[in-house]
């Protein structure tokens, strides 16, 4: 670990911080070339700034402060109301305004490293699931804010992928852990395609997700599909994992994890092959959705309002997915239509409840 990063730099860094998002809001509010900014408590504060620091990356925020306290120092001296006191403030307060930008620039590189490094720090040398779920929820945050190349270099260097990755697969880690791992896995896939989908298609995350089977660790499977698409459904196919995806719905009632696993479902019906579908169909999977779109009131009354509605014509929303997905050709489409048709005649218990769903399946998706 870089001596550079240690615990005394990280009160000043704070300190700029919290400066900082004070007196970016000045700038625009005080228009930049009114007199008020010199005087701004805002600016005061950041100017305030100026303590000694070692870290050989911060000597530009230093050098940045200064320059800002420089131009500060020369607006203060043209408070008149003459013509060239009103251009230099001008003139003065818009570099000032570079100055900061230059300022926020440097602290948010400053903190996309921080929190790298601890989140590093925290995985190999904490046994505490608190700190390693603070670790990973900030390092997920930071990387949602959008692609950063400097970051990605970090992380690159850091290795931080593969630890994920070792983490997510640690049984003897607890189940919260794993999970939290997975999404910041799923959140650098989004971060990247180009760089982080290969490494999660060769890497045993996705059979790890089905291996958890917990609400949480379906969602980010879903949302892996949604961000790989057709080649993590083919890698999905292939480790004979789509079966054990929807054998989730014969679990004993859960209403949690049996909308996180139609949702995934939702998402396979769209990327999958003709042969991934029928193995599906073959589980049960439309006399299972048959049966959930039966107690969906029980459901709406009895379980979280996460699960309110979300079996409400699922058996025609899976029916739809099919018929505008990527993978299956027209004729394709009819014959697992019909299959589907088929299958619902034969689990209804009562004739309107089979008309019912017929009638949705039928106008609910193309003929």
């Amino acid at each position: 670990m870089d001596d550079a990063w240690d615990e005394p730099e990280r009160p000043y860094i704070q300190r700029v911080v919290k400066a900082l998002k004070a007196a970016s809001h000045e700038f625009p509010k005080k228009q930049i070339v009114s007199p008020e900014l010199s005087s701004s408590s805002a600016i005061t504060a950041l100017l305030e700034v100026d303590e000694k620091i070692s870290d050989p990356i911060l000597t530009k925020l230093a050098q940045l402060l200064t320059d800002l306290k420089t131009l500060v120092q020369k607006l203060r001296e043209h408070q008149g109301y003459s013509v060239t006191d009103f251009v230099r403030r001008r003139l003065i307060g818009y570099e000032a305004s570079r100055v900061v930008a230059s300022i926020e620039e440097v602290v948010d590189q400053w903190v996309d490293r921080e929190v790298a490094l601890h989140l590093v720090e925290t995985l190999e040398k904490s046994d505490s699931e608190t700190a390693k779920l603070e670790a990973l929820a900030d390092f997920e945050k930071r990387v949602s804010r959008g692609f950063n190349r400097e970051l990605q270099d970090l992380i690159l260097r850091l290795k931080i992928f593969h630890l994920l990755e070792a983490l997510l697969s640690d049984q003897e880690a607890e189940t919260r852990v794993r999970e939290q791992s997975a999404a910041a896995i799923a959140a650098l896939v989004e971060f990247n395609r180009d760089v982080f989908v290969g490494l999660a298609l060769m890497g045993p995350t996705a059979t790890t997700l089905v291996s958890i089977s917990s609400q949480s660790s379906i969602r980010t499977l879903t949302k892996l599909i949604r961000l790989i698409k057709s080649p993590l459904v083919d890698e999905l196919e292939s480790r004979r994992e789509i079966p054990t995806i929807v054998s989730l719905f014969l679990r004993p009632p859960d209403a949690q994890l049996h909308v996180a696993a139609f949702e995934c479902v939702l998402e396979l019906a769209y990327f999958a092959r003709k042969e991934a579908i029928e193995s599906m169909l073959e589980m049960g999977l439309v006399e299972k959705l048959v049966e959930l779109q039966r107690t969906e009131p029980e459901h709406s009354l009895s379980q979280t309002p996460e699960a309110e509605g979300v079996f409400e014509r699922c058996v025609a929303r899976f029916a739809v997915q099919l018929e505008v997905g990527e993978r299956l050709g027209r004729k394709d489409r009819r014959e697992l239509k019909a299959e589907i048709l088929r299958r619902v005649r034969e689990c209804c218990v009562a004739e309107a409840e089979a008309a019912t769903i017929l009638a949705e399946v039928l106008w609910g998706s193309s003929p």
